[in-house]
């Protein structure tokens, strides 16, 4: 599958700002099953922009500086990028999670991959007690990794309501958890936090996914988002998995992976600062469009 991606963010403010630094982490990864075959950012004001450099973890990241008065600034990225990869399933000789827990805490790489970097609490997911305990009967630990992870996003998308009312960004996951309504970083963020609650290395990804329409219904361009899911090392067989609790499934050829890091903190598409007064509104819009080879 091919997909053309653009991604638009636009800032408005209701009064000039007079500096503002921004962190963009919206070149894609390069990962098994997909390739970047382009990747072009625009900025509508006048900015320093610095080319996009590796961040601690899996992903790249963009300085822009505007040291100049603005009302609004818009920042887009387009890509053409290639995605040949199936959709994982359990296998009879999967490690356990026992196995898979012993194993990463074995590892003594420090490797931005390594899954020591996943097995602990991270800025914005701290481990509490509920998720824990709620979540071991899912990941017990003679369970097989890859039917306990699935099982366990099964349960998520199950007993939880998508609500993009419910949370804001900066919601912790335990607030999250007691309200049982979220979106996609909220419950990413539910399964990472009890992954690592039983001592599994698990972490946060974001990214996008292709929205296929209902029969009959034509898409409609710019109603896809940013997605959010978490993955699971699996073992040295295996590697990293995609697990996606908000539609209780695997991530195969409809995901397109853009960064892996402990937390939304070390993956957000934008973030930064700016000097002004206050009154900002954002609109972003995603478009996540396939294209026949």
């Amino acid at each position: 599958m091919l997909y053309q991606i653009s991604h638009k963010t636009r800032f408005r403010y209701a009064f000039p700002v007079t500096f503002a630094r921004c962190n963009l982490r919206l070149k894609p990864i390069e990962w098994d099953g997909q390739r970047l075959d382009r990747f072009d950012l625009e900025i509508s004001s006048h900015v320093k922009l610095s080319v996009p450099k590796p961040i601690g973890y899996l992903g790249f990241v963009s300085r822009m500086v505007l040291e100049v008065p603005a009302r609004e600034i818009v920042i887009e990225s387009r890509m053409r990028i290639k995605v040949d990869r199936e959709v994982p399933v359990p296998e009879v000789d999967d490690l356990t999670v026992a196995e898979i827990a012993a194993l990463a805490r074995a590892k003594a790489d420090k490797r931005p991959e390594s899954p020591g970097n996943y097995l602990y609490p991270s800025p914005s997911i701290p481990l509490f007690r509920a998720a824990t305990e709620w979540a071991a009967e899912d990941l017990r630990a003679d369970r097989p990794i890859v039917e306990a992870g699935l099982a366990l996003a099964t349960r998520i998308h199950d007993e939880f309501v998508y609500d993009g009312s419910a949370t804001t960004v900066d919601t912790p996951p335990a607030d999250a958890f007691e309200k049982k309504h979220g979106v996609c970083q909220d419950f990413a963020q539910i399964m990472v936090a009890a992954l690592r609650g039983h001592g599994l290395p698990a972490a946060y990804v974001s990214g996008y996914l292709r929205t296929v329409p209902p029969p009959g219904k034509a898409r409609l361009i710019g109603a896809d988002a940013t997605h959010a899911w978490a993955a699971i090392w699996c073992g040295p067989k295996r590697g990293w998995l995609g697990f996606d609790p908000t539609n209780a499934c695997m991530v195969g050829p409809d995901h397109i992976i853009t960064a892996m890091g402990r937390d939304y903190s070390d993956v957000a598409p934008i973030d930064g600062v700016f000097t002004g007064l206050d009154g900002q509104k954002v609109d972003v819009s995603v478009d996540v469009e396939p294209i026949d080879l």
